[in-house]
């Protein structure tokens, strides 16, 4: 019998887990009330935006994956490069690459668009109702977790650079509050009118794009303000920018394993990576469930997987996919893999290509990777046989001088562009920075759905492919899968300011066999031990064909949870 923190829950009504207590809260509350996933997964995400405002906020990001009962689709909430961001502009100011922090790294911010286009196209209840939750905890407060006041410990310079975001994040005490946010969503749900809820969202959706908060936005990108390459820059994006943008609908990309149908977002950001690593792993033998053979064969496949990643995702040029995913290129990539470590980073396909790594020497402490954000994690499934997970991230309290009309501030995104031309990566006006947020969603040939993920970054898809090792090759429930101890590789470039890679380094939790740790070791890993709790924030539903739903969160950090019924 598998070690579990909690058990795993099982129920009919309705599952949600996120990476905070009072979210999965929101979310079973609009459950309760007769709402369904979608509706349900709105008012956790808007509360995570206030709840978790270091991993995410109003100003950041959200790739999200839907079951209606029939299809998986994906709502790509991700902004792209303002017109005016070109790479002539930055090296024109002395830039080897996009800062981490500061006006320079914002995209459109598209998170909110991408939760209204939700609500508006599946959901039932009116914004109001939703927004409700995230209004209610900026103004009567929300708890000051640990988590919370080490991120602002660690940006406090920065932070005091920037007195609006001082005057709100320094605040004393077991709550913060934020009442300049509750007073924009206030007014954005004032100002949705309209003869029906459809077009009443679309209204918000003009208020926020076309309206008093884009007009906040570009006047806030016109002052210069110190990031993390070390110099004072302005923004470029503008109203024009913001007026232009509407989150959409794709397709997935996807791959069966196992009886499995596994789907992810598109190339434009990490998602397929799980993919490619799926590919590389049909049919091998893992051995013991986190022995030597299993560790070792799933980090030499990510390794394979992420150099691809490195060479062809983005949205500057085309991808290859339809190759990457091939069973004939998985095959030619598995025989890669050997008994030792690789020092390497070895992208396939046709005449690959790896961006110049050129870390600057100004990437000064306190400014460059003591801001760096993390990210948020929510899934959801209700009675009827809708499932939702989503990935919000970016716009972090440390990311860019608070807005005070607004009480958030713009993400970070475009450092994960490449000032450097012809990759896929590239920075190029209107395209999409490749990302690393990545929900996942799997359907079974048999008609059972799981929803799952994690924050992380570049380990999203390292601590969630292990989830689904555990759960769907290992046979352990959920949360015996979130529990399990998790291991990933810095191997390849960071996604990050200033983008260093780590190579051959693997990051373990102490919990794992101390005989897998000696035998990475002897095959040429330069292995870390962590805390025995220290890697991943992951939480995953699943809706069997019955309708049975079971959920697990993550116990890291003690505010994930999952609740139902």
């Amino acid at each position: 019998m598998s070690f579990t923190t909690r058990p795993e829950l099982s129920g009919t009504f309705g599952m949600v887990a996120s990476t905070h207590w009072l979210a999965t809260a929101a979310g079973m509350a609009v459950l309760e009330r007769g709402g369904n996933a979608f509706d349900a997964a709105v008012a956790a995400g808007l509360s995570l935006q206030v709840l978790e405002p270091h991993m995410n906020g109003p100003g950041g990001d959200l790739p999200l994956l839907l079951w209606d009962g029939s299809q998986v689709r994906v709502i790509c909430g991700q902004g792209p490069a303002p017109a005016g961001a070109t790479i002539g502009a930055y090296r024109d100011l002395g830039l080897e690459l996009v800062p981490g922090t500061g006006h320079l790294a914002a995209c459109v911010p598209g998170a909110f668009d991408a939760w209204m286009l939700l609500l508006r196209d599946h959901g039932t209840f009116e914004l109001a109702d939703v927004a409700a939750f995230a209004i209610g905890y900026a103004r009567d407060g929300f708890p000051a977790l640990p988590a919370i006041r080490s991120t602002i410990a660690r940006a406090e310079p920065l932070l005091r650079e920037w007195e609006t975001s001082a005057a709100l994040w320094l605040q004393r005490g077991d709550r913060l509050r934020n009442p300049a946010l509750a007073d924009t969503y206030e007014r954005i749900v004032r100002e949705a009118v309209g003869p029906s809820r459809e077009a009443r969202i679309d209204a918000a959706r003009d208020a926020w794009y076309r309206g008093f908060v884009a007009e906040a936005l570009a006047a806030a990108m016109r002052r210069p303000v110190l990031d993390s390459s070390g110099e004072r820059h302005a923004g470029v994006l503008t109203a024009d920018d913001l007026a232009g943008f509407g989150a959409g609908y794709e397709a997935p990309a996807s791959l069966g394993f196992g009886g499995w149908h596994v789907s992810k977002t598109g190339p434009w950001g990490q998602g397929p990576v799980f993919l490619q690593q799926l590919a590389l792993l049909d049919g091998v033998d893992l051995g013991d469930f986190l022995g030597p053979d299993h560790v070792h064969t799933v980090i030499e496949g990510a390794k394979l997987a992420f150099a691809d990643r490195e060479a062809w995702y983005g949205d500057s040029a085309p991808v290859p996919l339809e190759l990457l995913l091939s069973r004939d290129y998985a095959d030619e990539r598995r025989a890669l893999i050997s008994g030792t470590a690789s020092a390497e980073l070895r992208p396939g396909g046709p005449d690959p290509r790896l961006p110049t790594i050129a870390a600057p020497a100004g990437a000064a402490a306190g400014v460059g990777e003591p801001t760096r954000g993390d990210t948020c994690h929510l899934d959801v499934a209700d009675r009827w046989g809708n499932l939702v997970s989503a990935t919000p991230s970016g716009g972090w309290l440390q990311s860019a001088p608070t807005i005070p009309e607004l009480g958030f501030c713009l993400g970070t995104r475009a450092q994960m562009f490449w000032l450097e031309e012809g990759l896929p990566a590239s920075l190029e006006p209107g395209r999409r920075p490749r990302t690393t947020l990545s929900p996942s969603m799997a359907v079974h040939e048999d008609g059972t759905v799981l929803a799952f993920g994690t924050p992380g970054g570049d380990q999203q898809d390292q601590w969630s492919f292990e989830l689904f090792l555990a759960h769907v090759v290992f046979g352990r429930d959920l949360q015996a899968a979130i529990d399990a101890p998790m291991f990933h590789t810095t191997h390849f470039p960071s996604s990050f300011y200033p983008r260093e890679a780590e190579p051959l380094r693997v990051e373990i939790e102490a919990r794992a066999p101390e005989a897998t740790i000696e035998e990475l070791r002897r095959r040429g890993h330069h292995v870390e031990v962590g805390g025995p709790w220290s890697l991943g924030r992951l939480s995953a539903i699943s809706r069997a064909p019955d309708g049975l739903l079971r959920a697990g969160a993550n116990p890291r950090g003690m505010q994930g949870y999952a609740a139902g019924r």
